[in-house]
This record gives C-alpha cells, sequence and structure tokens, in this order.
C-alpha cells in the first residue's frame, strides 16, 4: 500500500509539473502560433528580419517552423501522462504521430531557412541551431521506430530526448527572461553577438541533454515512467 501510494503520489506531482510547464510554455506557443500564420498570410517585412520578399522559400520554412514548434511544445507534456498513455493508448499513439510530423516539420523548417537565410547571430549560431535541428529530426525518428518495435524501454528514452527538444525554444526565451531578469541584459547585444547571445546557443540544449543521459545513467537507464 505504501508503494502503490508513493507511485500515486510521485504521478500526481509529475503531472502537475506537466502542467504548470503548459501554463507557461501556452503564451509563447499561442504568439508563435499567431505570427507564423500571419508571417505565412501577410507581408511582415516591416516588422521582422525574419520576412523576406526576395525568399519566398525561406518565408515559408521560418513561418512553418513557427508554427509547427507551438503544436509540439504544447504536445510533449501531453505524451509524458501516463494515465493517459495507459487508458487510452489509441489516443496516445495518435497523438504521437501528430508530435512526429510537427516535430519533422519544425525542424526540416528551421533547417531550410539557415541553408537560404543564415541566421542573424553569424556561424556560430548557424552551426548550434542546425545541431539542435537534426537532434530533433533523429531523436523524432528514434522515438516512432522504438515504438513501432515494441522497444518500450528504448522508445521512452527517445521520447524524452525528444520531449526536452521540444520545449527548447520556449527555454531559449525563458532563459533571456530570467537573464535580463537577474542582470539587466548583460552580456546581450542587438544582433545576438554578445557573450550571453553566444552560449545561449547550445545552453537551450545541450546542457540539458546532457543532463538527461546522467539521469539515465544513475537510472541504470531503466527510463521509469514520470508521470
Amino acid at each position: 500500500m505504501r508503494a502503490e501510494r508513493r507511485i500515486s503520489w510521485q504521478t500526481s506531482v509529475a503531472i502537475g509539473l506537466l502542467a504548470v510547464l503548459v501554463l507557461l510554455a501556452l503564451p509563447f506557443a499561442l504568439h508563435s502560433l499567431s505570427f507564423g500564420l500571419r508571417g505565412l498570410n501577410s507581408d511582415l517585412s516591416g516588422r521582422t528580419y525574419l520576412f523576406s520578399s526576395t525568399h519566398p522559400v525561406s518565408n515559408g520554412a521560418i513561418f512553418g517552423h513557427m508554427m509547427a514548434g507551438a503544436a509540439i511544445t504544447l504536445l510533449a507534456p501531453l505524451q509524458l501522462v501516463g494515465p493517459l498513455r495507459a487508458r487510452f493508448p489509441a489516443v496516445h499513439r495518435f497523438t504521437g504521430y501528430v508530435f512526429f510530423a510537427c516535430a519533422v516539420a519544425t525542424a526540416a523548417g528551421g533547417l531550410a531557412y539557415i541553408v537560404t537565410r543564415r541566421t542573424i547571430g553569424g556561424p556560430l549560431m548557424d552551426y548550434a541551431f542546425a545541431g539542435y535541428g537534426l537532434c530533433v529530426l533523429l531523436a523524432a525518428f528514434q522515438t516512432v521506430r522504438y515504438a513501432r518495435a515494441r522497444d518500450f524501454g528504448r522508445h521512452q528514452r527517445w521520447a524524452l530526448r525528444l520531449f526536452v527538444l521540444a520545449i527548447g525554444s520556449w527555454l531559449y526565451r525563458a532563459h533571456y527572461h530570467l537573464w535580463v531578469g537577474l542582470t539587466g541584459g548583460v552580456g546581450i547585444e542587438p544582433g545576438f553577438t554578445g557573450p550571453f547571445d553566444q552560449v545561449q546557443v547550445f545552453a537551450f540544449y545541450v546542457p540539458y541533454l546532457v543532463a538527461l543521459e546522467l539521469f539515465f545513467r544513475m537510472r541504470g537507464t531503466s527510463a521509469r515512467q514520470l508521470a
């Protein structure tokens, strides 16, 4: 009974944390979705450097990336809810495939934009963001691959990696908000060339992936369900 109560308590806490994450990320996701729609349907050349009147392919890539990114930001926590997976496995599979499609679209759009336009922060940002996109693609395909093979241990580990990557865009912005709140913006430059900017191009996903791998090792790569 005590073990069952402990598991129930841990599950409740995990679901609560996921709910808080959704609420925190919701404004970002809605803004990204709205901005992406406007970018695909109107001329934003006077509002953002991301829009180009001479590069329609890059416009489709970056604004499609924003819309798909908004979707995976909100879908990622949903995929980790254990009771939902257990009671409605068909829903979990369906939303998982939707998540997979949106993750691929997010990564492909970002990579296409980098190839056609480059990033505002220069080569370092190009490499860092391209690496992020490739990680998203790898994690998305591996998550589905092991689910279809019914290797649920590896599936869960790759799903957790994909979760970390899926909320990466929100983490990137959250880091900036926290840093500005703590320091007033030390090390931030308009062209994303300041010391903080240079660290940030990797800090929004690499440390989290490393921490997750350490977690797997500490738990004997058992990848027990978190919710």
